[in-house]
């Protein structure tokens, strides 16, 4: 491979790299943006005329943009902190709960195509400072590794629900893709009938994933914290 091609592999180093001194993660998306358009030959103004082209053609691009706009506005102006003191007023809460919770909400607006955030815009600034202000609460440690443990539980929570439940929605992408994809097989399917089809399996993989999340968490409050509840 040519060293110029190699080049344009260097966005790809900025992501691991941020990923890696957990830099915020907007911030890393963005410099990995700028970072390939450069070494690609686009350019600044190259970039920027593709960001509007790509804006104008895929218009729900613009509220996911909006949803980290206000979502770092309220992380700034203390969202983390209003997050973790709500949950630290109530008695019982776990991440394996609060987890499941947060499941359940994913996959009812899933069901109706609502899109608040995902990783980014909504278990970084809102779950897990929740999951944090349950430990402090129960006068406990927040440890590093156990962190690390929660936010890749939430952050498969979040690709279980939205995976599953979005293609409840007639008329979203994921059912149109699966129209099609069926289309294309020889089986002419309406998207109700494809909805309908797939409800048992989506509450399926839920409470799979909740029971899973409550005996993972169960397991790793044993391991970091002696709990034997």
């Amino acid at each position: 491979m040519e060293m110029t091609e190699l080049l344009k592999l260097l966005g790809i180093v900025v992501v691991i790299a941020g990923f890696a001194l957990k830099l915020d993660s907007i911030l890393i998306v963005f410099a990995a943006a700028v970072v390939t358009a450069i070494v690609g030959g686009l350019g600044v103004d190259g970039f920027l005329e593709q960001l509007g082209t790509n804006f104008t053609s895929n218009r729900s691009m613009a509220i996911f943009i909006l949803i980290l706009l206000v979502t770092g506005t309220l992380e700034r102006n203390g969202l983390r902190e209003a997050a973790a003191a709500l949950i630290g007023k109530i008695k019982g809460v776990t991440s394996g709960k609060l987890i499941c919770v947060y499941g359940i909400m994913r996959a009812f607006f899933g069901a109706f195509n609502v899109n608040f955030g995902g990783v980014a815009g909504f278990i970084r600034p809102v779950v897990l400072p929740m999951a944090e202000g349950a430990l402090e609460a129960q006068k406990k440690e927040i440890k590093e590794d156990y962190m690390e443990e929660v936010k890749g539980m939430a952050s498969a929570m979040e690709n279980v629900a939205w995976f599953f439940f979005q293609v409840l929605f007639v008329g979203g992408a994921g059912g149109l893709l699966v129209q099609s994809t069926m289309k294309a097989l020889g089986y002419d399917v309406e998207l109700i009938d494809l909805a309908a089809a797939s409800i048992p399996m989506a509450l399926t993989a839920l409470v799979v994933g909740c029971v899973y999340f409550l005996l993972r968490d169960k397991k790793l409050r044993k391991k970091y914290y002696g709990d034997e509840k």
